[in-house]
């Protein structure tokens, strides 16, 4: 799964104009959360109604190779994604890189979810309300307290890399990544919420409010999609 984005830099911070634009801001990014969650949860619909989840995802589960395929494949999407929507001022381009990662994450999660469904009945109902506490109470936190997290952004790259290359290892050699690994990227996965909620508030211009969304996007999924594998685990 994807690792937080680079923190925005360029262009005059939010932080620094008045009230009303600020929070023109904060609401903007928080609506395109809340749009890029329904987007997200629809594509699963259609894929889970129309049976191309079974089809997808045994596809993608009867070799490793194809699965390491696909995530590789991910994390290209995600990375052209994170550029295209902090670097071009296009609102289409934007909005065109901000669809193209949600359809890329939607396509990942299918087939643990389609494990989770069949092997592990109602883990997803509680692990989309756990993150969903989780990511409320992380928010809150950033927001109460108003510190600036950014410190946390190189920590966060070098942790990304190692678990990155963790994951890619497991799938080449075989071995399995245990409980304590989807603990860790839990953690991962709240330092990373507090990271860019820090970053809305202090870092980013105006005019970037789609990028904000992406990165908040990209570490819900990321906390969503470790709880569900911790969930699963404590079935086994």
């Amino acid at each position: 799964m994807s690792s937080p984005g680079e923190m925005v830099l360029g262009g005059c911070p939010v932080a620094e104009a008045d009230v009303n634009t600020r929070a023109r801001f904060i609401i903007r990014t928080y609506n395109h959360l809340l749009g890029a969650i329904v987007a997200f949860t629809l594509i699963l619909l259609v894929f889970f109604q129309t049976g191309m989840a079974q089809s997808m995802s045994m596809a993608i589960l009867k070799s490793r190779f194809a699965w390491l395929g696909v995530l590789g494949a991910f994390m290209v999407v995600s990375w052209i994604a994170s550029a295209v929507v902090h670097q071009m001022t296009s609102p289409v381009a934007q909005y065109a890189a901000l669809g193209g990662y949600i359809l890329a994450e939607a396509i990942t999660f299918v087939p643990l979810i389609w494990i989770a469904n069949r092997f592990a009945p109602g883990v997803l109902k509680s692990a989309v309300l756990v993150t969903a506490l989780g990511f409320g109470g992380l928010t809150l936190v950033a927001f109460w307290t108003r510190k600036d997290f950014s410190f946390l952004g190189g920590l966060l790259r070098f942790i990304g890399i190692c678990a990155a290359a963790g994951i890619v290892a497991s799938l080449c050699f075989g071995f399995t990544l245990g409980t304590w690994f989807s603990v860790g990227m839990i953690a991962f996965a709240g330092a990373a919420i507090l990271y860019n909620t820090s970053n809305i508030l202090h870092h980013y211009p105006e005019d970037r409010y789609v990028a904000a969304s992406l990165e908040l996007f990209a570490a819900v999924a990321l906390l969503l999609w470790y709880v569900i594998r911790l969930f699963m685990s404590s079935r086994d």
